[in-house]
């Protein structure tokens, strides 16, 4: 399903106000209409805008993937700061597009290792990924994670994918494409387990990748591991997403449906085939005679 992602920041602010069943509603709230109550549980872990326009537009994801989700069948909660353990009660899912999510106090650790112990999932967006200790960022967290101002990035450029397990179910649709966005290359990487690379892209001959130029970086891939004393839990990290257009991609629009799916350890394909029940007839309208 394609779906257009143009609205403005007022109506970003607007859906900050969560809508899951983690949020404390007073008794007796009508329920959101065409909410699917069943659904799996995503927060959105955003950030405010940085870069240029219609590049990190963090404020426009959790606008326009709060609908998106919401009409796919889960149900949805976030907000611009770190998520409290209140607030992932229930959730299944953390969808993060944030810069440097690696910067965290020692609660906002405890709280996401607790949840990931507890087998809950994570999506990491581009720089979500970027931090002061990317080795403990990767091992505990995503699988992979980039230091904070190193330069480590190929700026605008084309990422030309090729897919590496095209029998993933992850994968169903993708094509070897291109798109121009940005691309990551000097990655720390959890040693064990390592990630399963499901893309990778060559990395472009800008000023900025130097003599990183034509090696071949992941940049699509699933990390899935145990903390100590918890139970399995699965991270899906797409790098890209430094130019926001590039969410409207139906392939990687569908890529991300099923990687956030695939994260909360629901069927991978739940959020890309949900169809929203028939909404209830409306009663006809009583016009009252005329006198």
């Amino acid at each position: 399903m394609f779906f257009p992602l143009r609205a403005t920041l007022f109506i970003a602010a607007l859906c900050v106000v969560p809508t899951s069943a983690n949020a404390q509603q007073a008794p007796g709230t009508p329920p959101v209409p065409g909410q699917n109550k069943a659904g799996l549980h995503v927060y959105i872990r955003a950030g405010l805008k940085s870069h240029g326009p219609g590049l990190h537009d963090y404020p426009q994801l959790l606008a326009d993937w709060s609908k998106l989700l919401t009409l796919h069948g889960a149900v949805v909660d976030g907000s611009y700061h770190s998520p409290t353990a209140a607030e992932l009660e229930g959730t299944d899912v953390i969808l993060m597009y944030k810069g440097d999510a690696g910067y965290m106090s020692d609660t906002e650790k405890a709280t996401l290792e607790a949840f990931v112990k507890r087998g809950g999932g994570i999506v990491s967006i581009h720089d979500s990924l970027c931090g002061p200790d990317p080795k403990f960022f990767a091992e505990e967290f995503v699988g992979g994670a980039k230091k904070h101002n190193e330069v480590n990035y190929t700026l605008d450029a084309q990422i030309p994918y090729t897919i590496v397990d095209k029998e993933s179910p992850l994968m169903k649709g993708m094509t070897d494409l291109t798109i121009e966005d940005e691309a990551f290359f000097n990655m720390t990487w959890a040693a064990e387990p390592k990630i399963h690379v499901l893309a990778t892209a060559v990395i472009a001959g800008t000023p900025s990748a130097g003599t990183h130029k034509g090696e071949v970086v992941p940049q699509i891939w699933t990390y899935e591991h145990t903390l100590s004393g918890g139970s399995p839990a699965r991270a899906f990290v797409w790098m890209q997403g430094h130019v926001y257009t590039n969410f409207s991609n139906p392939q990687l629009q569908n890529m991300m449906l099923r990687g956030i799916a695939w994260a909360a350890k629901k069927p991978v394909d739940e959020l890309v085939d949900y169809k929203a029940p028939p909404a209830p007839p409306r009663q006809p309208r009583v016009v009252p005679p005329a006198e």
